[in-house]
């Protein structure tokens, strides 16, 4: 397991807030694991099927990521990286339930 720095996410006293490298129409939609980026920080790799247009490909994300870890979908909020590929998310909830859930989903 990577040292807890070298992780996508960060707890907060509100929940995770999560790195992610989006791919859109990426075939299909689905967490692919934990990508190490240029600059040595790491995102949870993701891709969904959508066009990015008029933040479609925004709103998949989001609904996957919510899937994903088990949360209402108005409990995860893009909170940075609109138009770009690489994307904060905030996921608001028990810190160290999401932390696990997170762990067990994407590194085993």
């Amino acid at each position: 397991m990577p040292a807890p720095g070298a992780l996508p996410w960060s707890s907060t006293p509100e929940g995770v807030v999560l790195t992610v490298r989006a791919t859109p129409r990426g075939g299909r939609d689905g967490l692919d694991g934990i990508v190490e980026l240029a600059d040595g920080r790491r995102a949870v790799k993701a891709r969904v099927s959508v066009a990015p247009e008029d933040g479609k490909a925004n709103a998949a994300l989001a609904k996957l990521l919510s899937k994903a870890v088990g949360l209402p979908a108005s409990r995860v909020e893009l909170v940075s990286g609109a138009t770009a590929r690489l994307k904060t998310f905030r996921l608001t909830g028990d810190p160290a339930e999401l932390t696990a859930r997170l762990q067990a989903l994407l590194q085993g």
